[in-house]
């Protein structure tokens, strides 16, 4: 059965969605800036937030990419849907390596224990560059079943759901505008067809 965006079952009962304005941020702060470029006086409207790691996850028994789905405020805002289909990820928060982030992340979200040595560095781009401008580190690492040592889902209050797309449906899921997803999801699943190519080429 293909992915679509009723195939996708994650419970998401949403009540009581309000504003408010932010007083105590946890993870992002907003600012003006003011300045001068090429003579003219310039100002902008940026909001600081903590740079991030992703990971494309390919699962070699399954053939298929493991992904998460959560709920997006700022997402729901827009479509009063709010799931959104993603890579793992998380914020460089802590006081360890990008690579070491990017395990934890996969654990946590996702319940693999990958080795560090087996974390591939893909490339780095800035986001949400109107206004951020915060960067992520992409990665990329391979699963098997020997590898799981939980169900994933996330720490705290989070609640996180893991999918395991199929390699073969991953084209038409770019596509799907039905479904909310990233650009970093949509890079990582190119860059993947792309390696795949050159390997067949060689």
């Amino acid at each position: 059965m293909s992915m679509t965006k009723g195939s996708l079952k994650m419970q998401n009962k949403i009540e009581k969605f309000t504003l408010h304005p932010l007083e105590d941020p946890r993870f992002i702060s907003t600012a003006r800036v003011t300045y001068e470029q090429n003579g003219t006086a310039k100002s902008w409207e940026i909001v600081k937030a903590h740079d991030s790691v992703a990971i494309l996850i390919y699962h070699t028994q399954k053939d298929a990419f493991i992904l998460v789905q959560q709920f997006r405020p700022a997402v729901y805002i827009n479509n009063h849907d709010g799931l959104t289909v993603e890579l793992c990820a998380g914020i460089v928060d802590k006081d360890l390596s990008l690579e070491q982030i990017a395990k934890e992340e996969i654990e946590e979200e996702c319940g693999y224990d990958v080795p560090l040595g087996k974390i591939e560095k893909i490339t780095s781009f800035y986001t949400s560059v109107g206004f951020a401008g915060s960067r992520q580190t992409l990665y990329y690492a391979e699963v098997d079943e020997t590898m799981k040592v939980s169900e994933g889902g996330g720490v705290d209050a989070e609640q996180i759901e893991v999918i395991a797309l199929p390699v073969k449906e991953a084209q038409a899921f770019i596509f799907d505008e039905s479904i909310a997803k990233t650009p970093g999801l949509m890079f990582a699943f190119m860059w993947w067809e792309q390696k795949h190519i050159r390997v067949l080429d060689q």
